[in-house]
This record gives C-alpha cells, sequence and structure tokens, in this order.
C-alpha cells in the first residue's frame, strides 16, 4: 500500500467558499494541495446560510405569489406549504453541491481529509488524528459562526443554523437583530405562514444601508404583517406556560412566543487553530488581520473570508482566494481586490439589491456636491392585485457630471437586476449615460433609466 503523502505546496484549512476556491485555483496551477474540512464541504453558504436560505426565499416567493392569485381570479386554495417535502428538496440539491465538490476534488488531485488542521508553525498543520503535514503555503478559511448576546435566558433561543432544522413553522417567533439574517429570517417565517415580531436594538434596519431604501422596507413588512419594534433592546428570555418571553429595558416582558431566534452577529472561527504557534496574533474581535493581498503577518500564510475582517460576502471570499492563488501559484501580479463598490442583496420580500455609497454616506464624503434621483412606485403585480407594497429605487451622484456613486433597490426582481448595473458603475457611469439608454417596459427595471 502506497503511503498517504505529507508535504504540500498549499495546506487548506476549511473547506467553505473561499477553501475550495483556493484550492482549485492552486491546484489548476500544478500545485500539490491538502484540504482539511471536518464537516460538511462548502461551510455556512452551502449547508446553512446562502443556499438553503435561498431556497427558502424562494418558497416563501411562492407563496406570496399564490395568494395575488387568488386576488387575481384564480380559483382559492389552500396552499400552505409542506415543509417536509420542501426540505426533501433543498437537502437533496445541497446533497448535488456536496457530490460536485467530491468529484471536482479527486478530478484536480486534491487531498481532501475530513479532519481539523492546527498549525504547529507556519510550514507544518497537526491534522485531529495527529499525523503531521508540512507545506510551503498555508490558506485559513475556516469561516464563522453565529453568536448569542450575553443575557440570561439566551441559552433558550435559538440562531440561523437552528432555522434550518425546523421541519415546520413554529405558529409564533421573535427573532433578535436587525442585519441581513434577521431581515431575511423575518420575511421568509412571516410569509410562510408564522406571526413575527422583530426586534431591532437600534433605530433603522441593516446599519450601512441607504436609510430611504430601509424606511420603505420597513413599511412593507408592517403590510406584510411582521411586527417591526425599533430601539427595542432586548435584556433577558425566559421560558412560561405559553412558550418563552422577552424583556426589554423598562417595557416589561412580551407576550409568550413559540420560538426565539438570535440574529446578532457572527464569530470568526480562530479558536483551536494553533495561531499562536504561528506567529499570528488576532484582533479584538477575534479576527486575523491580512493586508490587501490577503497575507497575514507571516510569510507564507494567507486568510480568506469570514475568518478576516473583509465583508462577510461569499462572492469577496471566493474572488479573494482566486486572485491570491493565482499570486501565489500561476506567477499572475494581480492588483489587490477592490472592495469599494461590491454588489449585495438581502433577500427580504421584496429584495434590496445595493453598490456603492448610501446617500449619507456619499454626503459625508462630498458634501452638499450630491445629487438624489428615486423612483417609488408598486409594480404592475402589485397594482393588480391592490397589494398596498411598494418598490423604491434611488441613484446616488455626485460631481457636475453627477457620476452615480451609489445605486440601491427595493423591489420585486432587485437581486437580478443588480448585476447588470453594478458593472456599469464600474466603469463610472453618469446620471445622462442611465438616460441615454432605451428603457425596457413595461418592467420594473425601467426605472433605474428614467428616474430624475
Amino acid at each position: 500500500m502506497t503511503e498517504a503523502r505529507t508535504d504540500f505546496d498549499l495546506i487548506v484549512i476549511g473547506g467553505g467558499s473561499g477553501g475550495l476556491a483556493g484550492a482549485f485555483r492552486a491546484a489548476s496551477h500544478g500545485a500539490r494541495v491538502a484540504l482539511l474540512e471536518p464537516s460538511a464541504l462548502g461551510g455556512t453558504c452551502v449547508n446553512v446560510g446562502c443556499v438553503p436560505k435561498k431556497a427558502m426565499w424562494l418558497a416563501a416567493e411562492v407563496a406570496g405569489k399564490l395568494r395575488h392569485a387568488a386576488t387575481l381570479g384564480f380559483p382559492a386554495a389552500d396552499c400552505a406549504l409542506d415543509w417536509p417535502t420542501f426540505i426533501a428538496h433543498r437537502e437533496r440539491y445541497i446533497e448535488g453541491i456536496h457530490a460536485s465538490y467530491r468529484h471536482r476534488l479527486d478530478d484536480a488531485g486534491i487531498a481532501l481529509m475530513p479532519t481539523r488542521g492546527t498549525l504547529l508553525d507556519a510550514r507544518r498543520v497537526r491534522t485531529g488524528e495527529g499525523l503531521v503535514l508540512s507545506t510551503s503555503h498555508i490558506l485559513i478559511a475556516t469561516g464563522g459562526h453565529p453568536i448569542k448576546p450575553e443575557i440570561p435566558g439566551a441559552e433558550l433561543g435559538g440562531v440561523s443554523d437552528d432555522f434550518f432544522a425546523w421541519r415546520a413553522p413554529p405558529p409564533t417567533v421573535t427573532i433578535i437583530g436587525g442585519g441581513y439574517i434577521a431581515v431575511e429570517l423575518a420575511g421568509v417565517l412571516q410569509t410562510l405562514g408564522s406571526r413575527v415580531s422583530l426586534r431591532v436594538r437600534g433605530p433603522e434596519l441593516l446599519p450601512g444601508f441607504d436609510h430611504e431604501i430601509t424606511a420603505q422596507l420597513i413599511d412593507d413588512y408592517r403590510h406584510l404583517g411582521v411586527d417591526v419594534q425599533l430601539s427595542t433592546p432586548t435584556t433577558a428570555i425566559e421560558r412560561v406556560d405559553g412558550g418563552l418571553r422577552v424583556r426589554g429595558d423598562g417595557d416589561g416582558w412580551s407576550d409568550p412566543v413559540e420560538q426565539v431566534l438570535f440574529a446578532t452577529g457572527r464569530r470568526p472561527n480562530t479558536q483551536g487553530l494553533g495561531l499562536d504557534a504561528a506567529g499570528i496574533a488576532v484582533d479584538a474581535q477575534g479576527f486575523i488581520p491580512v493586508d490587501a493581498l490577503n497575507h497575514t503577518a507571516v510569510g507564507g500564510v494567507y486568510a480568506v473570508g469570514d475568518v478576516t475582517p473583509s465583508p462577510a460576502l461569499t462572492p469577496v471570499a471566493i474572488a479573494a482566494a482566486r486572485r491570491l492563488m493565482d499570486r501565489v501559484f500561476g506567477g499572475r501580479p494581480h492588483a489587490p481586490l477592490v472592495l469599494d463598490d461590491v454588489p449585495t442583496v438581502v433577500f427580504s420580500h421584496p429584495p434590496i439589491g445595493r453598490v456603492g455609497l448610501s446617500e449619507r454616506a456619499a454626503r459625508a464624503i462630498y458634501g452638499d456636491d450630491v445629487y438624489i434621483a428615486r423612483a417609488g412606485f408598486r409594480p404592475m403585480l402589485n397594482a393588480l392585485s391592490a397589494s398596498p407594497q411598494r418598490s423604491l429605487f434611488k441613484l446616488v451622484c455626485t460631481g457636475e457630471e453627477r457620476r452615480v456613486v451609489g445605486l440601491h433597490l427595493l423591489g420585486d426582481a432587485a437581486d437580478e437586476m443588480l448585476q447588470g448595473f453594478a458593472v456599469a458603475m464600474r466603469r463610472d457611469i453618469t446620471l445622462d449615460d442611465l438616460h441615454d439608454t432605451i428603457a425596457i417596459h413595461p418592467t420594473s427595471a425601467e426605472e433605474v433609466v428614467l428616474m430624475r
């Protein structure tokens, strides 16, 4: 029997989106690669994040369209989602992704090791079984995990990972948080039949997003039935006969609900990696500091994805890992990954798409030299079915030429239409460029090139 290889050009610790992207790209340049991942391939995104979240969002979108159908003259019917049936489809889809990864790893000659990795120094990694591997380069891509606040009764609440284990919607649920995950889960659960209370510590949803867009989303959510409570900190949870109830500052205890979910942040998975042994120190939040090229403070050791302070977005991790491996093994001196205009989508109901600066951020930079164009409207389906849900599109421009520095979309299909406009913004388009473009009618997207 051939003895297992223990020397590599690259060891990747973590088999999520960033780690896989780095492993595949390094192998394509001829590097000998080992990938260490003790859990399911794909990390948070594939298993308890982007992919299953989008699946549940699609189910909720179908449920919403079916409600429109009865109003428009289609026969009314009981259209409640059969969760076990749908989840079987969701898990089958995810297993297909796992199988594809395993096949590609095998084809690329990458040694997949289902184990944890601990750095002994900057050139050696010990597996969970005690095998010591040597290498010239190490890529850390171990991602992050959801956390709960340190309040009494926090153990009674779940986190986003727990949501994906549910096999039925709770009749009532309180979601604590105001970021991506909280907003997305609130919309999905409310649309699929739960009564949702969303408790937000601050005065706005989605910090960093444009304030007018998030204000319209709150209005849409309240029309949907979500009980959005702003400036409402949560200080304790307790179990009572009717379920779980939460307490805030000075407002007493809430009515009982069946489930409480925390969406109050994530923490990088840096514990137990042996970073100290390699001479790497984490920052106050536990992140691994990296430079613009994803190098750590130690030569030959790199980090990408949620384990670093970079934007916690799957495409950012993938792009960073690929560029890094092109530089290290492909001899391609790419410039650093530009993170100024990263497009992103919140899969709310309706979705939000954003690229560039919010109005507040633009005014902080450019002062009064900012021009705002906006379009508020009801999409045709909502108007036909007399739904109160509204869309809001907004452009943030600056300078005499009115260069577009921010684009914000709240409305149906915003997630799909944003990508092309993100490309255009990378080419420094102006408001006149948009006005010179022929609109596609009748669509929501035409509002982007028509708004003044």
